[in-house]
Formats: structure tokens, sequence, C-alpha cells
């Protein structure tokens, strides 16, 4: 069988805060393969200016496999999927790569906000390397995949983050790529669009291409993946049978989140980020067990260094196996209370109402983006902040009832 991905002892420097250039003196280094001052002789990234992304990674890929990458942010799954796709080069290393490639890793590449979708459709198809002929042959299907059959002569400046997802995701399955990479940005899509996605992916391994799925939805690697990859500070911690790697790597998700309060370290570079996060009771209490007759509250410490028009904050609520159970994201609230917010430090409290959530122990992750910021796509990726556990102890069925929810229905009975 011949590999269509083979990465060999694959290393990625990036230097902090900088340009992406290089000096002559590195390039030299990187051209002749002597890490010893940059890497494996010498941890400490050049003096603390670079930092390692991937470490001497190596994996095959067959054609046909579904495989997932894992991992918790700021892992290396981004960067990987960046060199796969021939964004950036290796710093050390080798990646091979038979086939033509749809790629969703970032929103808007391949696409100009300036253009309509019917525009970027031929334009992004074109930087896929298909003939003008092939994308008039596709592109009603991919309209209607879309669902943006109204919008499609529409500047997609204007578009919202779920309707460039779509296009998105469209374009990059729908021009017979033999290789298909989409990274997480398919959570912004609702739910019945992320499942038309994975049923698109499923069904193109089944017609021999393969899928490299980048994802924090445990579920729905497990449902597509056979095969996932989990990468911890650049270097693969474990290669197998998804169902155990992602096991595994819950468990050691898990270890940080047994505490009611999460602080993170400040990043001037960030225009936003979450600081603290805080799980209380109804009485303002801190506390990780709570009753289902009673709320949880999330109480947010964002700060806003520089404002970042049309953010959003993402709530993702999961059971402890990784299946997601719930979401939510700021646009709930009209007008979403993020957008633009000018500089400063506050408080978002987000509360779940009583007897929504059925006894177990769930997950809470975050994440943060904008579709209008110029610097990109991504704005704060905290991830999986706490944990906490829920009790009925008071109706009938109480931690024997099955299901997401425990919700007590009313059963009116009328004489007829």
């Amino acid at each position: 069988m011949n590999t269509v991905i083979a990465v060999e002892n694959v290393w990625k420097r990036y230097r902090k805060g900088g340009t992406g250039y290089h000096t002559l003196r590195e390039d030299i280094y990187a051209l002749t393969g002597r890490l010893t001052r940059f890497g494996r002789g010498n941890d400490r990234a050049d003096d603390d200016k670079h930092i390692w992304a991937l470490r001497d990674v190596s994996f095959r890929i067959e054609p046909g496999e579904r495989v997932g990458i894992i991992g918790r942010n700021g892992s290396g799954k981004t960067t990987l999927l960046r060199l796969l796709a021939g964004i950036t080069k290796p710093t050390h290393g080798k990646i091979s790569v038979r086939g033509r490639m749809g790629v969703l890793i970032e929103l808007m590449a391949g696409f100009h906000p300036e253009l309509t979708g019917r525009e970027n459709v031929y334009l992004n198809g074109s930087i896929m390397g298909m003939s003008r002929k092939e994308i008039k042959r596709k592109f009603d299907e991919i309209v209607a995949f879309a669902e943006l059959e109204n919008f499609i002569d529409t500047p997609i400046k204007r578009y919202s983050s779920g309707m460039h997802v779509r296009l998105g995701f469209a374009v990059a399955a729908h021009l017979d790529p033999d290789i298909l990479l989409v990274d997480e940005v398919l959570a912004v899509g609702d739910a019945a669009f992320q499942k038309k996605c994975l049923d698109k992916m499923g069904a193109a391994a089944q017609e021999g291409r393969t899928v490299v799925f980048v994802s924090h939805n445990m579920s729905a690697v497990k449902e597509l993946c056979p095969r996932s990859l989990w990468i911890d500070e650049g270097s693969i911690v474990e290669s197998g049978a998804s169902s155990s790697v992602i096991e595994h790597y819950l468990q050691s998700a898990h270890r940080g989140t047994d505490t009611p309060e999460c602080t993170f370290s400040e990043d001037p570079e960030k225009d936003f980020q979450l600081l603290a996060v805080r799980l209380l009771n109804d009485e303002g209490a801190l506390t990780q067990s709570f009753s289902c007759d009673k709320s949880v509250i999330i109480d947010l410490v964002c700060k806003v260094r520089r404002p970042v028009p049309g953010l959003y904050g993402y709530l993702s609520i999961s059971k402890k196996d990784g299946t997601q159970v719930m979401e939510s994201d700021s646009y709930d609230a009209t007008p979403n209370p993020l957008d633009g917010l000018p500089s400063g430090t506050y408080s978002t409290c987000i509360t779940i109402p009583e007897r929504t959530l059925a006894f177990g122990d769930y997950d809470v992750y975050f994440s943060f983006a904008s579709i209008s910021s110029f610097k990109g796509f991504i704005v704060d990726i905290p991830g999986v902040v706490g944990s906490f556990h829920l009790d009925d102890s008071t109706s009938s069925r109480g931690n024997r009832r099955g299901g997401f929810f425990s919700t007590m229905l009313q059963w009116n009975v009328t004489p007829l």
C-alpha cells in the first residue's frame, strides 16, 4: 500500500513575537540539520527567543485512513496541519504528501473578503489546482451543501462565522481532494451542519480519500476516526486506536481540573484573554459539587487589552468520556455582549439553570474567536478549564435517571 502522508523526524521552531524570518546562521543550521544549539543538544530554544512547536514527530498515514489528532491547546496540532498543507515548512525533518489536498485550517484561508461567495469558490478551487471547468461542474453541489443559495452573490465579508465555515468546508470537501485536512473551525458551525460534515468526511474515506481531523470534540473524533494521534508539547504521546488514545488523553486532561477555580498567567501579546474561571453555587460559594435542583454558575474574569471586533465566546459542556451534552456561545445573548468591548477587565457570569443536566460528572470548555479580527480567527483558547459533579437526590428516579437531562416533566391527566 502506498503511503499518502509520511512525516519523518519533523521539528518546527517559531520566533517568539517575531515575524518568522531567520538569520543566515539559523538557516545554515536548519539546512545542515545541526540541531545541537537549537533543539536536541540544547532544549533552551535559543536562549528563550524561540519556541519549538513540534519536536521529532514521525508517523505515516495510508490511503483511505481517517486519523484524528487530539491534544490540549498549544500542543502543536494546528502547526502540524499547517506543515502537512504546505503553508509552512519544517525547521528540520521531512514531510512527503501524495495527492491533492482540501484544506480547512483557518476560517478565511483562500478567501478574499471583498469577493462574493461565488467568486471565492472559483478562487479557492483555483488555489487547489482545479480547472475552471472542474469547479463549474461542482459549483451547484458546493452551494447546496453550504446552504448558501440566497447569499452566494453576497461579499463574504458580510457572512457570519457559520456561513464562512459552511462555504469553506463545502469547497474543501467537494473539489475531489485525495486528502482532506480539517481543523477545529468546524466547532463554529451548528450541530446539524457539523453532523453533515462528519457524514461527508466519512463518505470521502469510503471513496478511498484520506481524512486528517483535528478536534476537541472527542465523541466526533471517536465516531469518525479509527486511529488517533495524541500530541502534547510538540511531541506524539500516543498513537493507536482512537478509543484507547482518547481514554488516556482524557484521564490526563482531567488531572488539572480538580479545583473549582482555574487561573491563567497573563499574556500581554493577547488582545483578549480569559484570566480566571470559578464554579459557584447559587449562594456564591466555590464548589465542584452541585444538586440538580440548583443552578451551576460559571464566573469568568476576562481582560481586554485592545478591542476585538466580532469577538465571541464559545462554551461546551461534556461528559468525562468526551460526549458533548450542551453548548452555548455569547450570541445566545442579543446583542453579543463581547463584541468590541473596550479595554478593561470584566466579569461574565453564565448560569446553567436548575434541572438542566442529569446526574454525572462534566467538563467545562471555553474558546474565544473573531472572524472580524485581522489578526486571525482564533483569539484565545483556554480549553478545559474545570469540572463539576451533579447529584439528583430529590426526584423519584434520582441518580438512576438516564439521558443527558434532569428536567422533570408535568403529567397532566384530564378526564375524557
